[in-house]
C-alpha cells in the first residue's frame, strides 16, 4: 500500500512505500520547477505542510549571510559582482531573478529575515536545510556569533550543511541544538573514488570525516551507482546511525521514475528535488511499486555519474 502525505493528498511532503517514509525536500525553496528560488510565500507554505525545504547560505559583507547559491550577484539577482564584497543594504535593494532570468518583485533574504520566518507557526516536521557554500577561510568569529544570535531561538527548525565539515562545524559550534549534516561528494572524495573504486572505504572515509553529522548528503547517482555494484551505501550510513539524503533528482532526468522507486527501495530518509509535487505525483501513478528489473536498469543507467554531476546546481 502506498500512502501520500498525512491525508493521501498530493503536497510534496512525503512519500510512503512498504512501511517506510521518504521525505522529499524541496531544493533551494522550489517544489515546483517553475517556483522562484528563495521566497518568503514557499517558506510560509512548507511551515504549514511540515515539510523538508533546502536554502543555500553565501558569506556577505558584513559578517553575515544571503540567501543565495552563486558566488557573484549576477545570475540570481539584479545586482553584480562578488556576494562577498557587498554589504546588507546593497544587498537588500536587489531583486531575484525567476529561473528564465527575468527580475521579479522578490527581495533577497538575509539569514536573520530566513529565522525570523521560521519562528512562525509551523507543522511538525518542519526542517530547513541551510547548505553552507563557503570555507573554512570565512568562518570568522564574528560570523559565527551573528549565525547564533539568529537561529538559536529557532534552532530546532534547523540543520546547518556542507561539503567543507571544518567550516560547517565550526559555524554550528555555538548553537547546541542545531543539528549538523555533511556531504562527502565532493571534487576530491570523488577523484578518489573513481580511483579505488571501494564504496566501502567511501563511507568510512565520510564516517571518519564528521563522525557528528546527523544526516548525510548523497548524489542520487552515487547511491545508484554503488547499489550496481553491489554496495549498499545507504544501508551503511544507516548502520551508523546517520540518516540519508539523496540528491537532486528531477523527472528531465535519465531514467527519473526508476532512479525514484530504487532509491525508495533503498530506503533513502529524503530525496532532494526541485519539483516535489510531480514527483510525489509520478510516484503515486506508479502505485510505489519496485520490479527487480527497475531496480537494474535504474543503477546501470547511472554509472558515469561523476562526469555528469557538474551539471547538477547543487
Amino acid at each position: 500500500m502506498v500512502e501520500f502525505g498525512e491525508r493521501g493528498t498530493v503536497d510534496g511532503v512525503c512519500l510512503h512505500s512498504g512501511g517506510h517514509r521518504v521525505r522529499l525536500k524541496w531544493h533551494r525553496l522550489r517544489r515546483r520547477l517553475d517556483d522562484t528560488p528563495f521566497t518568503p510565500a514557499i517558506l510560509v507554505e512548507a511551515l504549514a505542510a511540515g515539510a523538508s525545504v533546502e536554502v543555500d547560505l553565501r558569506a556577505h559583507g558584513e559578517a553575515g549571510f544571503a540567501v543565495l547559491h552563486d558566488e557573484v550577484l549576477d545570475r540570481e539577482t539584479t545586482g553584480t559582482g562578488p556576494v562577498a564584497a557587498a554589504t546588507e543594504a546593497q544587498l537588500r535593494r536587489l531583486y531575484r531573478r525567476a529561473a528564465d532570468g527575468r527580475p521579479t518583485a522578490e527581495r533577497l533574504l538575509m539569514l536573520e529575515d530566513l529565522a525570523g520566518l521560521a519562528a512562525r507557526d509551523a507543522a511538525p516536521g518542519t526542517l530547513v536545510q541551510l547548505d553552507l557554500k563557503e570555507e573554512t577561510s570565512a568562518m570568522s568569529p564574528a560570523r559565527i556569533e551573528r549565525l547564533a544570535r539568529a537561529i538559536e531561538p529557532v534552532a530546532a527548525r534547523f540543520i546547518l550543511s556542507g561539503h567543507d565539515w571544518e567550516a560547517v562545524s565550526r559555524l554550528g559550534q555555538g548553537v547546541a541544538a542545531l543539528a549538523l549534516g555533511f556531504d562527502p561528494c565532493d571534487d576530491e572524495a570523488m577523484e578518489r573514488l573513481r580511483a579505488h573504486g571501494d564504496f566501502d572505504l567511501f563511507v568510512g572515509e565520510a564516517l571518519q570525516q564528521a563522525p557528528s553529522a546527523s544526516t548525510i548528503y548523497l548524489d542520487y547517482r552515487l547511491v545508484l551507482e554503488a547499489a550496481a555494484a553491489g554496495t549498499d551505501i545507504v544501508s551503511a550510513f544507516h548502520a551508523a546511525g546517520k540518516l540519508v539524503d539523496a540528491y537532486t533528482l528531477n523527472l528531465v532526468h535519465p531514467q527519473a521514475e526508476r532512479s525514484l522507486r530504487r532509491l525508495v527501495e533503498l530506503k533513502v530518509d529524503q530525496i532532494t528535488t526541485d519539483e516535489a509535487m510531480a514527483l510525489q505525483t509520478c510516484f503515486e501513478r506508479a502505485g510505489g511499486r519496485v520490479r527487480d528489473d527497475d531496480l537494474v536498469t535504474a543503477s546501470a543507467g547511472h554509472r558515469g555519474y561523476d562526469a555528469a554531476r557538474k551539471t547538477d546546481t547543487g
